[in-house]
């Protein structure tokens, strides 16, 4: 693959990452594994990994709208081939509500609900809450919307109760609570809910 070929806004998000960035992807592109802890090379994903493999997928994905990229079948399975690289890296590694997003919507796009469905147990698997409360407030769609409040909903209550105290998260916890209380009638929840907020009528009083 060169990647001077792949079109000018690609070549200028790949000119401008770190050599190791470069590495690690060139390494899971050739093994098909999404592995960054190759004993050979030191490399420890880090937040601005994570930037530089985002900014790549936007980029290689709105090359591979363009009309000419559509007409040539060879470039455009050589954009797929290193886009689904840097999908099984952001899966593997990310815990970035923003890459979260970024994720689901193409999986959307593309109609992939087998992926939106891995999407939703990394979701649960390796994001904070914070993080997924993030997601609810980010995204437009309200697909992820409610996969991200489904996710919370799964979290144990201790896990929720500090994002009562954030001023951007709380409603979104109070919702998440509620949801615990009423729809999977956690009497944990419930207590929460009325030790936080005591002068509201608590739904089903």
């Amino acid at each position: 693959m060169v990647i001077k070929d792949l079109g000018p806004a690609v070549v200028s998000v790949w000119d401008g990452l770190r050599p190791i960035t470069k590495k690690m992807l060139a390494g899971a592109m050739r093994s098909g594994s999404a592995n960054t802890n190759n004993p050979g090379q030191k490399f420890s994903y880090d937040a601005h990994a994570d930037w530089e493999v985002s900014r790549l997928l936007t980029a290689l994905d709105e090359q591979s709208k363009s009309a000419a990229t559509r007409k040539d079948s060879e470039k455009l399975d050589e954009i797929a081939q290193l886009a689904e690289t840097c999908v099984r890296v952001l899966e593997a590694q990310s815990g970035s509500a923003e890459v979260f997003i970024q994720l689901a919507e193409r999986a959307l796009r593309k109609h992939d609900y087998n992926k939106l469905d891995q999407l939703s147990n990394r979701l649960f698997e390796r994001f904070s809450a914070a993080e997924i409360a993030e997601v609810v407030r980010q995204t437009e769609m309200p697909q992820i919307r409610a996969i991200a409040y489904e996710t919370l909903s799964m979290l144990p209550v201790p896990i929720l109760v500090p994002l009562l105290d954030d001023p951007l998260y709380s409603d979104i916890g109070a919702s998440s609570l509620e949801q615990k209380a009423y729809e999977y009638e956690s009497e944990e929840a419930r207590d929460a809910l009325e030790q936080y907020f005591p002068d509201n009528d608590l739904q089903g009083d």
